[in-house]
């Protein structure tokens, strides 16, 4: 690859060893021949994709009671870590050489090339701001670790900054498109003001895009046309404030005003309690690709989205950005059964020939053996979740290999990964290279011994 094309790819720029197919906006990725044209094989909300229905098997761990159990647990799931960060420098250094991996349903082997590479400066590891600076949680104790950021998530002003701090690669932030065809920067499926002492809720997609840009505050202007009030998790109904507010914005605003430099990961929104027809996520994610075609130029963008077929169809409409299957991990329970577990989406990856996969981080510490899978089988892997806002589990995920994660806490995790080195795996015959790296201390170990325990035994 030239010296030209990495200079325009940045902190996305990607292993010159594999063939690529470059953009005129100057994005690569690799080839992955998708099918277009094909006819589209999308299940309900509630079916299994064809090759995705069957569940990953959790071992039981049975080596005695209490405190030595959960002692015996850790240095099971510290050792997996271990043995998965190991095992990906192996990997990694072997994928020339080593055999495609076969997709599920006898499909044709997928091409041996790794995906995309996240990261800059000689890093591994890529740092994404969530909804840019952090995401709004109204009620959230003062203090909090998330949801405190001082600016209104999804906004010019919040991935403004977080596109000022050098280290962050990307901002995530949420796409949906209103009633007359507009594709908007929102979070919730439903957006609620006051009037009169009276709480009225309209769902996004049913307005119009004035109407849409109608609430909290307006450009040029001090005053609120229309309240926001935000639903907390327990149903409760609040005030939406913030330190510094700002006003509701559209998809061409991001891409004209956000500094060029900056990675998109546009997350393609669909609310989860709605069976869509395809001419419904056709005509959605068609809107959303003729604003990124028409503003992107050299921007770095990747697509990802919690719905299996919305983001098998991306995959299908276009060939120039990366679509990423965002997934709890196993974290929760859907009645997509393409979304319980990383086993799954991985499945869903090879079938639909996406590039990688975004999955709750604990899905990825309490399963850290679906590292390797996911990198056997060609996908980038990134995280997302509060656990995240943890420097101390983010340094772990980047043992394991992890691409990029995505935080809320921007500043303070971005200037720890900027720090991270690799340990020295070489005494344990897992070295690639000679350079001494900084191994664990005390109180990171004491760390891990204390989390992982809880990670694997939290309930669903």
């Amino acid at each position: 690859m030239s010296a030209q094309v990495n200079t325009v790819l940045g902190p996305f720029s990607s292993w010159a060893s594999t063939e690529y197919s470059v953009r005129s906006n100057g994005i690569c990725f690799p080839n992955k021949n998708p099918r277009h044209g094909g006819t589209f094989h999308g299940t309900s909300p509630s079916g299994d994709a064809a090759g995705c229905g069957s569940k990953n098997v959790q071992k039981k761990y049975s080596s005695g009671s209490g405190a030595r159990r959960r002692r015996a647990r850790a240095g099971m799931a510290l050792l997996a870590a271990t043995r998965a960060a190991a095992g990906l420098r192996g990997i990694a250094a072997s994928a020339s050489s080593a055999p495609s991996a076969a997709s599920a349903g006898g499909r044709r082997e997928r091409e041996r090339e790794p995906p995309f590479v996240l990261g800059e400066r000689g890093t591994t590891m890529a740092v994404g701001g969530h909804r840019g600076m952090g995401m709004n949680a109204v009620g959230a104790p003062p203090g909090a670790r998330v949801g405190t950021a001082r600016e209104r998530e999804n906004t010019l002003l919040s991935l403004g900054r977080a596109a000022a701090h050098a280290a962050v690669a990307f901002v995530e932030f949420d796409v949906q498109v209103t009633k007359d065809g507009c594709p908007i920067i929102f979070h919730d499926d439903f957006i609620l003001t006051q009037r009169n002492g009276t709480v009225y809720e309209k769902r996004v997609t049913d307005l119009l895009l004035e109407e849409f840009l109608s609430y909290g505050p307006q450009k040029g202007s001090h005053k609120v046309f229309k309240p926001l009030l935000r639903r907390t998790g327990d149903g409760r109904v609040l005030d939406w404030r913030t330190e510094e507010d700002d006003s509701l914005c559209t998809l061409q605003e991001v891409f004209e005003h956000v500094s060029p430099r900056l990675g998109f990961n546009i997350e393609l929104k669909f609310d989860d309690n709605i069976m869509y027809h395809r001419k419904d996520l056709e005509c959605a994610l068609q809107a959303i690709l003729k604003v990124v075609f028409q503003y992107a130029r050299n921007r770095p963008v990747f697509f990802s989205s919690f719905h299996p077929d919305a983001a098998r169809m991306m995959r299908e409409l276009q060939s120039l950005y990366p679509v990423l299957f965002l997934t709890e991990g196993g974290t929760s329970k859907h009645h997509d059964s393409r979304r319980n577990s990383p086993d799954d989406a991985i499945r869903v990856c090879l079938e639909y020939d996406l590039h990688g996969i975004v999955s709750e981080v604990r899905g990825v510490l309490k399963n850290p053996s679906a590292v390797i899978r996911a990198q056997e089988s060609n996908l980038v892997l990134l995280t997302y979740g509060q656990l995240n806002n943890v420097w101390e589990a983010v340094y772990i995920q980047y043992l394991m290999g992890i691409k990029g994660v995505i935080v809320d806490q921007v500043e303070e995790i971005s200037n720890a990964v900027s720090g991270f080195s690799k340990p020295d795996l070489s005494q344990g015959g897992a070295g690639l290279d000679g350079a001494k790296h900084q191994a664990f201390s005390q109180q990171q170990l004491g760390f891990l011994l204390r989390l992982i325990p809880e990670l694997i035994e939290q309930q669903h």
